[in-house]
């Protein structure tokens, strides 16, 4: 009798009721400010601000960034993922802690170590401009160096864990056939592992057009050249605040198509 009254019946068992309430209370946290901006979006005069320059130069910056920023971490983030995935050395371990070292570092610090290594007188910062003439931080370069510094793990995670569930029977069946390491590699284990590299991608891609704290610290905030989405949303809120509600309704807008799109990969269904 005791116990009726502290559980929720569902069907194949009971919920006990001190869960449900703060299982709630989580869900309304996680909700209301999101319901937030909805409510609070210019809907009225919506299509007249997603048509205002700042606002197009702010998404096609942020959309071209994150685009190379992907394209720069699929081309060095899938190889690493295959070593870490399939070559047994010395220090594995502690090269798969640094590569994930950027999802916990705060933003902002890894935009002063970008500059520490890239600036004018970074370690390779100064030797670029000196032979070269390279100049990285302050620039749309910088955006994508910076972006694709913080979203590279998300996409060798995924990579990574896709190639240590592929089985390894067809290239070991290809090399039996006389396939060069190579040619397995680009004809057995990528097509493979194909939906990992994608899932891998549009979350790198995604994080990339969220970036904000490297971003920032690194390439600076100059309209045009470096200020994404994220950075106008920051300067919009000093100004405008509708303006800044409309960027973030995009960038909502973003992350739902996103999850909505990896939806049967990365969220199992009852």
């Amino acid at each position: 009798m005791g116990t009726r009254g502290t559980t929720v019946r569902r069907r194949g068992g009971s919920v006990p009721l001190p869960l449900v309430v703060p299982a709630a209370l989580g869900l309304l946290f996680l909700v209301l400010p999101l319901a937030g901006l909805l409510v609070r979006a210019p809907w009225t005069t919506l299509p007249q601000r997603l048509t205002e320059p700042g606002v197009l130069t702010a998404l096609r910056l942020s959309l071209q960034t994150a685009t190379l920023a992907t394209l720069l971490c699929l081309i060095l983030g899938v190889p690493l993922a295959w070593l870490l995935a399939r070559v047994p050395f010395p220090g594995r371990r502690v090269v798969r802690a640094l590569v994930t070292v950027p999802l916990v570092l705060p933003p902002v610090v890894g935009g002063v170590a970008l500059l520490l290594v890239f600036g004018r007188r970074g370690i390779v910062g100064g030797w670029l401009d000196s032979a070269f003439g390279i100049t990285l931080p302050f620039t749309t370069t910088g955006v994508v160096l910076a972006e694709a510094f913080v979203a590279m793990p998300f996409l060798v995670i995924a990579v990574e864990g896709a190639l240590r569930g592929a089985d390894t029977r067809y290239e070991e069946a290809a090399a039996t056939l006389g396939a060069g390491r190579w040619t397995t590699f680009t004809h057995v284990t990528l097509p493979l592992v194909a939906p990992g590299i994608a899932a891998g991608a549009v979350l790198c891609w995604a994080r990339a057009l969220g970036e904000f704290g490297a971003t920032i610290t690194f390439a600076g905030n100059f309209p045009g050249r470096t200020q994404t989405m994220p950075l106008a949303v920051y300067l919009a809120l000093e100004t405008d605040l509708q303006a800044a509600i409309v960027l973030s309704l995009i960038l909502l807008a973003v992350s739902v198509t996103i999850l909505a799109s990896l939806r049967d990969k990365w969220i199992a269904s009852p």
